[in-house]
């Protein structure tokens, strides 16, 4: 494959030409009650071309064949002369890369039959609706996806990966009378069958937590100080200053660009941020990124003052810095972006107890259902490009 896209590759017209084909093989399983609600398996398959004239935008084309390769790589070149844009498009230097990385599978998922998964899944669901008779509802489902993913650019780079991904996930609805309670737990891993077994303890927490809440004490409005556990912890930096960080958004938007300046204080000196995408194992880990770029730890905040950010090559040579391997694309049908991998706020000193020691009264927040913030504006994703799908 590699030998091919190389061969397309050198065919372009364009100053600057890159390639990524993927082929992925998903399943999924999921119970809600004891009923089966839903049990598929899927494969998809295709690929991206960008292309890049100097002076020119980015042009762009998508294929499900690879009959069509040839006739994209040259339909990107003409869209790319299409678009003037003006500061012209700069990429950062990065050096060629050239790799074949498969991270751990840690027990193939395609060599486990869709029937074990259903199993395994429809146990875990057992395990919450045991737990009580106040357990009223139950939604569990199990996903898996492992894809092959090949990229070339006309730089010299030439990637060859397999990514694994896993995820399990829970919720338990309990009830008494009119009180209706929840308990959510979730897990995504860059794993695989290993991974999922012997998760019952977590499942059954979760039912547990639904039918606990139905005696818990309710709160009387007020101001008051509150500690978050590190999974709620981990969505308000995620969501109120992750996308913040995202050098695509602050880049496009002058109110970030006010906000996110380099040097500012964020915090306490206790307060240090960052985002891994080469720490192993998570769900937002990959060797490299969608244009070649290695992933690592890049610190955003430390000790309080914001030091850096996440880039792609673009955003990078823009702004005058250096890529960080967090341009990242949805599927080989977008083109990538910059986003976040695992962020994370690094650890303290202190303990628990320290925390809540000088607390008389306050709100200990725990887990999370997800979460959104009101920013600086809507980012503007895609500057100068112009599109193909075939």
């Amino acid at each position: 494959m590699i030998d091919r896209l190389t061969t397309a590759l050198q065919r372009s017209r364009a100053d600057y030409t890159e390639i990524r084909v993927e082929r992925t093989w998903s399943t999924a399983v999921t119970f809600r009650g004891r009923r089966l609600e839903s049990a598929t398996a899927s494969e998809d398959q295709g690929g991206f071309v960008r292309a890049l004239h100097a002076g020119g935008g980015w042009g762009v084309a998508s294929f499900t064949s690879l009959d069509r390769l040839e006739t994209m790589v040259a339909r990107a070149g003409e869209l790319s002369r299409a678009v003037t844009v003006d500061p012209p498009i700069r990429l950062a230097d990065i050096p060629p890369r050239r790799a074949d990385a498969e991270l751990d599978l840690d027990g193939d998922v395609r060599g486990v039959a869709l029937a074990d998964k259903k199993r395994l899944i429809e146990a875990y669901n057992g395990v919450m609706l045991a737990v009580s008779d106040r357990i009223v509802d139950t939604l569990a489902s199990y996903r898996d996806e492992v894809s092959e993913y090949w990229y070339v650019n006309s730089q010299g780079t030439a990637l060859h990966e397999l990514r694994p991904e896993v995820t399990l996930s829970g919720t338990a609805v309990a009830r008494r009378d009119g009180t209706i309670e929840k308990g959510v737990e979730s897990i995504g891993l860059r794993r695989g069958w290993r991974s999922m077994q012997n998760r019952e303890p977590g499942f059954r927490a979760v039912a547990e937590r639904a039918v606990a809440l139905l005696d818990a004490p309710m709160v009387h409005g007020g101001t008051y100080p509150v500690i978050l556990d590190p999974e709620l912890a981990g969505v308000f930096i995620h969501e109120a200053f992750g996308h913040l960080s995202e050098a695509d958004f602050v880049y496009e938007n002058p109110q970030a660009r006010e906000m996110m300046t380099l040097g500012r204080r964020f915090g306490k000196p206790v307060l240090n941020v960052g985002d891994n995408g080469a720490a192993p194992g998570l769900r937002g880990t990959l060797p490299f990124d969608d244009e070649g770029t290695p992933t690592q730890d890049t610190a955003l905040i430390r000790e309080g003052i914001l030091v850096g950010r996440l880039h792609s090559r673009e955003t990078a040579a823009a702004m005058g810095e250096r890529p960080t391997g967090n341009a990242r694309a949805l599927s080989f049908r977008h083109p990538p972006i910059v986003r976040m991998t695992n962020t994370y706020i690094a650890n303290g000193t202190g303990t628990f107890d320290d925390l809540i020691r000088d607390i008389q009264l306050g709100v200990y927040a725990c887990g999370a259902f997800g979460g959104q913030t009101m920013g600086a504006g809507a980012p503007a994703r895609h500057r100068g490009r112009a599109a193909r799908t075939d």
